[in-house]
């Protein structure tokens, strides 16, 4: 029988983990992405679903309040049938009306000014009520929707000051329950 060497390997140590590079990493980055998060905003905006007809109150009739945006304008109605209608505004009777790229800011077409003075008046006859739909038609931009619900929920009034002082912007709650969906 032929004899077998074997060779014995020394025993080597575990290597040691060099973590050096990585603790310089963490210490720029930590201190990076704490000055970024207080920059970084999320505005989150409650929605509703519509209330189903509750058997309470069958016998009081609802008033129900939709603003349908449309490619052409803004519609103001009950459920019904459509108590006001708000065409676009011109290109040129609206300052600023294109964005840095040049393009033309399709949410400043909207006449929200007579919408909100519309809704204003709602308001006064119904001041319990707070929810509104706001109903789309398919392809209208993200941000028209953003701004029409901004004006749904409140608006500024002026109040005119005293002798010697002067007006004063003050912020109305109208509706700021909104439900949306699409339009009919």
């Amino acid at each position: 029988m032929a004899r077998r060497h074997h060779y014995r390997r020394p025993q080597k140590e575990a290597p040691e983990l060099n973590i050096t590079t990585f603790l310089n990493l963490m210490v720029v980055l930590v201190p990076f992405l704490l000055i970024t998060a207080v920059f970084s905003r999320i505005t989150i905006l409650e929605l509703s679903l519509p209330a189903g007809q509750g058997s309470a109150d069958a016998n009081k009739p609802q008033l129900s309040i939709e603003v349908i945006v449309r490619k052409g304008g803004l519609e103001l109605g009950n459920g019904k049938q459509v108590l006001a209608r708000f065409p676009l505004l011109k290109q040129d009777e609206v300052e600023n009306a294109t964005d840095e790229e040049g393009n033309v800011d399709v949410s400043k077409l909207y006449d929200l000014q007579r919408l909100s003075e519309y809704l204003v008046k709602i308001k006064g006859k119904y001041p319990e009520k707070t929810d509104a739909l706001v109903l789309m038609e398919p392809d209208i931009e993200y941000r028209v929707l953003i701004t029409v619900m901004d004006a749904v929920r409140a608006t500024f009034i002026r109040q005119e000051g005293g002798e010697g002082e002067g007006d004063v912007m003050q912020q109305v709650v109208l509706f700021p329950d909104i439900s949306i969906g699409d339009a009919p």
